[in-house]
């Protein structure tokens, strides 16, 4: 098995499998770089990171958006979908942003904006979706024992 040397700045030196690697031939939205891989602390935690293997220092917090959103929806045309080549909707891993803040109760998502990943290979595309806002709040429901809690 073929491995790639990941050095980052948040997570030290990590050993990523080759085949785990996202390839981003049309990159993401304002970053740099067009390899990453996602990365959790536990296999089922609600945010994982979206790490650059070309950056060190550039690791984004990542959801399923239907974790805090279940109504959610991804609308692209057919002519986006070709482009891309998402072929199984099925077959296809959606994650969304996440804006962190001090306050749980302000951290947001970026639901206009999703990522896209069809294998190994990843896109950012525009929801054509009518309510999927850039800045929607994940915890915008919690009560002060909510927020004690996490």
């Amino acid at each position: 098995m073929s491995v790639v040397t990941l050095h980052s700045t948040r997570f030290g030196r990590l050993e990523i499998p080759r085949e785990a690697v996202i390839d981003f031939p049309a990159g993401l939205i304002g970053l740099g770089g067009d390899r990453y891989a996602l990365l959790a602390r536990e296999e089922d935690s609600a945010f994982i990171w979206l790490h650059s293997l070309e950056d060190p220092e550039l690791a984004i917090p990542v959801t399923n958006p239907w974790r805090f959103f279940p109504t959610y929806e991804v609308e692209l045309s057919d002519d986006e979908a070709d482009r891309i080549g998402i072929e199984d909707s099925e077959a296809t891993s959606v994650y969304v942003t996440v804006r962190a803040a001090e306050a749980l109760e302000d951290f947001c998502a970026n639901l206009a904006a999703p990522i896209l990943i069809s294998g190994t290979v990843g896109h950012q595309i525009i929801n054509q979706a009518p309510d999927a806002p850039v800045r929607a709040p994940l915890f915008a429901g919690l009560t002060d024992q909510d927020v004690k809690a996490a």
